[in-house]
């Protein structure tokens, strides 16, 4: 278990804790001797550390951590040049015994991705029609390991460890909500569309296990998740044997999920479940930017400019 945050370290205090390894090298210093200089991190910053005491004894451990391990560390923090630095004194890799969260050490969705990915199964098994569980499940049995980390975008919404599926469990919660208000609406269809209209983001974005992107895959880069997407239903829906109309309904869902041309969707919805989704997508989206907006916003100050949501100052209200 994690106990300090980087933000909280103050020099000429000892610590033993558990940090990710964000960068790390063996150096030559002035005295002709090896170091290990290495960047600690978690959730909340940064920390500058150094081993000085490298030998043979440890050299081939120290050369063999990277960047993502998650180490426990021991040694005493003090001031170099007006910056705060740990000495370390002794470093191991962690194991699944010391329990950690990986919330601690990255930005992170605030529920357990395990827990967040069996709500949306338990929707999906909920489902009246055989042939929309049995597609929704097939695809999120088959990607359970990348969802447990994958974010929903490689910056502004979402983008964060376990966040594509905390956008699509939002949204199927808000689904089930609105379902009850228009009853016109067919649940199962719309609960089928939110499952599976960002799933190819599982394809289009790259990301580490600890949900961090680098940028697109080539595919990505070239298609994007919509059209990446619209493919993988129409092939799935075949090789189920899925009828044509329920297919091109949720290809459609898909397609038209970005509502405007030049956010990726050529054709509006043509149906109620497709332009609900829409909305849901939105809703959510423009919810966790105006969460992550107010971060830190003392109450009854507006914050800084929020460029997804046009450059918009948000207020924090004081009740």
């Amino acid at each position: 278990m994690k106990n300090v945050n980087v933000i909280d370290i103050k020099p000429n205090t000892n610590i033993t804790d558990f940090f990710m390894i964000k960068a790390t090298s063996i150096k030559v210093g002035s005295n002709g001797k090896e170091y290990q200089d290495v960047m600690l991190t978690d959730a909340t910053g940064d920390l500058s550390a150094k081993k000085w005491d490298v030998d043979e004894n440890n050299i081939e451990f120290l050369k063999s951590l990277k960047v993502g391990d998650l180490v426990k560390v021991r040694g005493s923090v003090t001031d170099w040049k007006g910056q705060t630095q740990l000495r370390i004194n002794q470093i191991r890799l962690a194991t699944e015994e010391d329990d950690l969260e990986m919330s601690d050490f990255v930005k992170s969705a605030p529920e357990k991705p395990i827990d967040m990915y069996e709500y949306i199964i338990g929707e999906i098994n909920a489902m009246q029609d055989e042939d929309f569980k049995k597609l929704c499940l097939h695809l999120y049995e088959g990607n359970k390991e990348k969802l447990m980390y994958y974010p929903a975008a490689m910056s502004n919404h979402h983008a964060e460890y376990g966040g594509l599926l905390y956008h699509i469990k939002r949204m199927m919660m808000s689904a089930n909500r609105l379902c009850e208000v228009y009853t016109n609406l067919s649940r199962d269809l719309l609960v089928a569309g939110v499952a599976i209209h960002d799933i190819e983001k599982l394809n289009e974005i790259l990301s580490d296990k600890n949900g961090i992107s680098p940028g697109y895959s080539f595919k990505g880069q070239m298609l994007g998740h919509i059209v990446q997407g619209i493919t993988l239903v129409n092939d799935l829906c075949k090789e189920l044997g899925i009828s044509e109309e329920k297919a091109v309904l949720l290809e459609h869902m898909i397609l038209s999920h970005h509502y405007e041309p030049e956010f990726g969707s050529p054709k509006k919805p043509l149906f109620p479940e497709a332009e609900m989704l829409h909305y849901l997508d939105i809703v959510d989206a423009r919810m966790f930017d105006m969460e992550e907006g107010l971060k830190g916003v003392s109450d009854g100050e507006f914050g800084d400019r929020v460029w997804p949501l046009d450059n918009r100052r948000l207020y924090k209200r004081t009740f």
